[in-house]
């Protein structure tokens, strides 16, 4: 295995081939156990087909335990290969997709766009609109794969759709995780799209897409993907709320959606100020500036409680307009009872004796 390493550091066909020979295997006990076809190695062995990525198989896991060789080994080798191999390539102009690639795309289009997509087409052979819309049902169906890579059950189900054998699906979908718009083939459409996709549509003014999956193979079978025009994020903070936000005697009870709130406000260039962001949190958690969606029976309450025992917090539930100016000011008799209260204590501490506020002092106050 050292020669082999030396003689050539990133030929997986090199590395393959010989360690069969040492092992006196061949190539049917490979596929069996990496469970593809025969067919498959021989085109592998012979450099006929470029190794699947690495991130999107699991044959060099089964193919690395079964020919004993260290973990991750071939998977390094296989992604050095087609880097340079992606290299010699780059130079190449992109070919325009198969005709029977593009008639099988036009036949899922739904029946009341495709005249009009057709002309799009043949008007502009591997377009923009026909690179667009081969690409997303590409992407859509190679994540449904790659989720499902593992479930020898949906891939035995997916072959039977698409007339193949289960170790002929398998190398389907080995070639099927690289392909591309500018590269996929017949038999990737004949394999995936076919029997994955039912039907796809397309809004020609916004680009917005939607595409219907086989619902007997994809439970969540619909899918809409719209290009719409967004604000840029405001990626720093206010300095205004980063000073607010230091200060925890006025920001220290807010929840984190109020802060998340506070720092979605956007600014046309001013700058506010720390007690804007005050003022702006007071506001949004006075009960006066919302109405409540629905009228609703207030619970029970207990005293010293300006809510109902188990409601929400204030941003999402209000009490109802008439009671809550009554109660604002029960809050503030009882919160000037107990500043009072404090007070008095102190001073008798002081004295040494405990400070107690008697019940029909209370009443008086109240």
């Amino acid at each position: 295995m050292q020669l082999i390493a030396q003689e050539s550091p990133v030929d997986v066909c090199l590395v393959i081939k010989q360690r069969l020979e040492e092992l006196g295997l061949e190539q049917r006990d490979l596929a069996a156990a990496a469970e593809v076809t025969e067919s498959y190695i021989s085109q592998l062995l012979t450099r006929k087909k470029l190794p699947p990525e690495p991130g999107r198989t699991d044959i060099y896991d089964k193919i690395g335990k079964f020919l004993k060789l260290p973990g991750g080994k071939l998977a390094k080798l296989a992604d050095h290969q087609r880097k340079e191999v992606l290299k010699r390539n780059l130079d190449d102009p992109p070919k325009p997709l198969f005709r029977e690639v593009r008639e099988l795309i036009l036949r899922k289009c739904a029946s009341g766009k495709e005249k009009q997509v057709r002309v799009i087409f043949e008007k502009q052979p591997f377009g923009e609109l026909e690179r667009l819309v081969t690409q997303k049902l590409l992407d859509l169906v190679k994540k449904v794969a790659r989720d499902e890579l593992e479930s020898e059950t949906w891939l035995r189900s997916v072959a039977r759709l698409s007339g193949r054998s289960y170790e002929a699906l398998r190398v389907s979908i080995l070639e099927f995780m690289d392909a591309d718009a500018f590269n996929v083939s017949v038999e990737n459409c004949e394999s995936f799209l076919d029997p994955l996709i039912e039907s796809w549509d397309i809004d020609l003014a916004t680009f917005g897409m939607e595409i219907v999956l086989n619902r007997r193979l994809i439970p969540d079978y619909a899918k809409k993907f719209e290009f719409v025009e967004t604000e840029l994020a405001q990626t720093e903070e206010e300095p205004g709320l980063k000073e607010f936000l230091r200060h925890q005697s006025a920001s220290g009870d807010a929840t984190e959606e109020e802060i998340e709130f506070l720092k979605r406000l956007r600014f046309d260039g001013k700058r506010p100020t720390p007690l804007y962001y005050y003022r702006e949190l007071q506001n949004l958690r006075d009960p006066l500036h919302f109405r409540s969606p629905t009228a609703q029976p207030l619970r029970k309450k207990t005293l010293g409680q300006s809510q109902p025992e188990g409601s929400v917090a204030p941003m999402h539930k209000y009490l109802e307009a008439d009671g809550i100016e009554k109660q604002m000011q029960l809050n503030g008799r009882n919160k000037a009872i107990q500043r009072w209260a404090g007070s008095r204590g102190k001073t008798k501490k002081q004295r040494g004796k405990p400070g107690k506020v008697s019940q029909a002092r209370t009443k008086r106050l109240l």
